[in-house]
Order: structure tokens, then C-alpha cells, then sequence
């Protein structure tokens, strides 16, 4: 059973990111304050959830947050900056967007760096610990989707509806045959032993 939270003196925020081991399309964050007696039987980490399960919840936790918000970094900054960065980077600029300023942060993994005066605490698997991380996740995940269908749609020769940007080896193949899209990420190692052309 997931907590409520760490300290249910403080306002927290549960945070967590999605598409941080794709090779195309941003990486996605959010961040959600959910009130002190909010639980839901299904809600927990989102990878383990079916894509209707996480639907739904995504409407209940939008509905029933105290606050919420998502954000993303676009392949060219993951580029520059790195994955790990980006994600981070994501994060904040979600905290940022979130209309009740948290007193605490719990952020899903095991790195991050200090939001302004917030303290915070990382944790390993934390979408499966605690509810604010587990809707995070679920936002994150199925905004991720939502654009990366949608994406999809331009370039549907990589079959994004069902890869959502993740280097499947349809995805790979493809990649061969038609090169990188504006949303793939050069920093990516394609070493596919094919011919990648970055156009």
C-alpha cells in the first residue's frame, strides 16, 4: 500500500518524469500535491499500470489535486545539456508551474538537484512508495503519450503510436531506412552498425 506522503505536516509534492530512456520526442515531467486523504486502490507506479487504468487516472488525479502541472525539455536541450539534466530540469520547471507553492519535495530516483529553498528527498522506485510520486508518474507518463501520438502523426514511419519514442528494434530499423527525425536526439549512440543520416 503507497503512503499518503513523508510528512503530512508539510505541503508536499510528488515528482517524476517520463521518456528519460527514449531516442526521440522530450522528456516530460510532473508534479502533484494531493490532498492529505486522497487514496485510490489502482494508483501506483505508472509502468505498472494498463494504459486504461492510467487514463482514468489521470482524470481523477487533474480533478481531485490540491495543485498539479506538467512540463517538458525538447530533444535539442536533452542534447545539450544531458538526460539526467533535462529530467531534472523538467521537474523544476514543473514545481515551477504549480499554482500552491510545496514545502517539501519527493522526487522519484536517486538524483536531483536543490528547487530554490524547497528541501527535498529522493527515492529509489518512490512511484511505487508513495502516492504524490505514483500520480506524477501517471501525469507524466500519459501527457508523454498524448504528445508522442500526436507527434506520430507527421512522422508515422516510426511507428511512435506504439514505440512512443522508445528504441524498440521496429524503431531502430526504421531509423535505418528513413534516418533521424527533428525529434530524435542526436546524443543518442546509434551504433546500430547502420547509416544513420542527420540530415
Amino acid at each position: 500500500m503507497l503512503l499518503n506522503g513523508y510528512n503530512n505536516d508539510l505541503i508536499e509534492a510528488g515528482c517524476d518524469e517520463a521518456g528519460r530512456g527514449c531516442i526521440a520526442g522530450p522528456v516530460f515531467a510532473a508534479a502533484v500535491i494531493l490532498p492529505p486523504d486522497f487514496s485510490h486502490p489502482e494508483l501506483n507506479d505508472s509502468k505498472q499500470l494498463s494504459k486504461k487504468v492510467r487514463e482514468s487516472l489521470r482524470t481523477i488525479i487533474e480533478e481531485e489535486a490540491i495543485a498539479w502541472a506538467v512540463a517538458r525539455v525538447e530533444a535539442q536541450e536533452i542534447d545539450e545539456i544531458n538526460i539526467l539534466n533535462a529530467s531534472i530540469k523538467a521537474m523544476h520547471l514543473a514545481v515551477d508551474k504549480l499554482k500552491v507553492k510545496p514545502e517539501f519535495l519527493l522526487i522519484d530516483g536517486n538524483r536531483f538537484k536543490p528547487y530554490k529553498d524547497i528541501p527535498h528527498l529522493c527515492f529509489v522506485k518512490g512511484d511505487g512508495r508513495f502516492l504524490p510520486i505514483a500520480a506524477a508518474s501517471v501525469l507524466a507518463k500519459t501527457h508523454r503519450d498524448e504528445y508522442m501520438l500526436k507527434a506520430g502523426e507527421t512522422w508515422p514511419q516510426y511507428n511512435w503510436k506504439n514505440n512512443k519514442g522508445y528504441p524498440t528494434l521496429q524503431h531502430k530499423m526504421a531509423i535505418q531506412e528513413f534516418g533521424i527525425s527533428p525529434l530524435h536526439r542526436r546524443s543518442f549512440n546509434y551504433n546500430l552498425q547502420l547509416k544513420i543520416s542527420f540530415g
